[in-house]
């Protein structure tokens, strides 16, 4: 059964500017991958390391972020490719929400398919949020999507979500594949009596 996701709370971290797209997120070398295992340790690889591996300046490199659970994007995070690399190794590095201005078509429906949930606020609450942040980095975010509110440093500030993934995410119906399988039972019933190949009143030229 699938976790019914309705209150994420954690620490958090705001990667700055807007448009930031997959191949930022994870560089396509690692597409190559046969699994999604260990992809959390590329998330933005080029912009947190150089060429010799050496650590660059970023928020996901500071000490004081480590353990944030909670990522604070811009407008149009996720463009670019549709791979779903980006998503995967945003939650395998350790994040269970994104909450930003806007996201891309693609990648926001492949992030709730994993159970990533990402949801928007007005920019000026965005922006307060961000700040806020920036300034506690021991403080704690609570995005409540029953409540549909997000909550910080005793403010409140009302989130937007698509209700399809809403209702998904709280309902614990959010992976389409692990849908199919809880229901194999129903579907092999299904498979015994519906016309086929090799079964009487098959299909033609069949026995």
């Amino acid at each position: 059964m699938m976790k019914a996701i309705k209150k994420i709370r954690g620490r958090a971290v705001v990667i700055p500017g807007d448009e930031i797209d997959t191949d930022r997120i994870i560089p396509a070398r690692y597409l190559k991958a046969i699994t999604f295992d260990g992809l959390g340790e590329a998330l933005f690889y080029d912009e947190r390391f150089d060429e010799s591996g050496r650590r660059r300046e970023h928020p996901l490199n500071d000490p004081q972020r480590q353990g944030a659970s909670i990522m604070v994007v811009g407008a149009g995070f996720g463009s670019g490719s549709s791979r779903e690399h980006a998503p995967q190794a945003i939650k395998r590095a350790g994040f269970e929400a994104i909450i930003g201005e806007s996201f891309a078509e693609i990648f926001f429906g492949n992030a709730t398919q994993i159970g990533l949930v990402c949801v928007t606020l007005e920019p000026e609450d965005l922006g307060v949020l961000s700040e806020w942040v920036e300034a506690h980095p021991e403080g704690e975010v609570e995005v409540d999507l029953e409540a549909r509110e997000v909550r910080f440093g005793g403010r409140t500030a009302p989130l937007a979500i698509r209700e399809a993934a809403r209702e998904a995410l709280v309902s614990g119906r959010w992976d389409p594949l692990a849908e199919l399988l809880e229901a194999m039972d129903a579907v092999r019933r299904l498979d015994a009596v519906r016309p086929g190949p090799g079964k009487r009143g098959g299909y033609a030229g069949t026995a």
